[in-house]
């Protein structure tokens, strides 16, 4: 089970590899990557930058993440989200889930995304031409996250 924050890419196929190298028990691997839209809920955007405090960050995935795996029979997790600035159509998060069988997996990465979008302490900036506004979580991704806490 792995976390990271970063200001750089990611390569899905090489965090993918690494998450099943060690471990041909494996049956299914889910893998969710956000992008950053054109267009969002505020209209045309033409940069985001996203902030976070550094190490409260990594704790707060962490949990999220020993969440799912005591939901979840997991093989293994890989999370990375991204952080500062960032252009339309650049990758903001990974999430990869690995299990035995499939179900478990893509669960496990709907609840890990789910959980991201409305707990991940990040705040998020988008600016469309001379517009910068703070968004905040959406109801609807509120209310697919409280569907877990059932």
């Amino acid at each position: 089970m792995s976390v990271s924050v970063q200001r750089e890419d990611f390569d899905i196929a090489a965090e993918t590899a690494r998450l099943t190298a060690a471990d041909r028990d494996i049956g299914a691997v889910v893998s969710f990557t956000g992008l950053v839209r054109e267009i969002a809920a505020g209209g045309p955007i033409s940069a985001m930058e996203l902030e976070h405090y550094p190490g409260m960050t990594e704790l707060a995935l962490e949990a999220i993440v020993a969440e799912a795996a005591a939901r979840w029979p997991l093989q293994g997790v890989r999370v990375i989200h991204r952080y500062g600035p960032l252009a339309p159509g650049d990758r903001i998060v990974l999430v990869l889930t690995a299990s035995r069988h499939r179900r478990a997996a893509f669960e496990a990465a709907e609840f890990l995304m789910d959980y991201l979008k409305t707990r991940a302490p990040f705040w998020k900036k988008e600016t469309g031409g001379s517009e910068t506004r703070w968004v905040d979580a959406r109801d609807s991704d509120d209310s697919a996250a409280e569907r877990w806490d059932r």
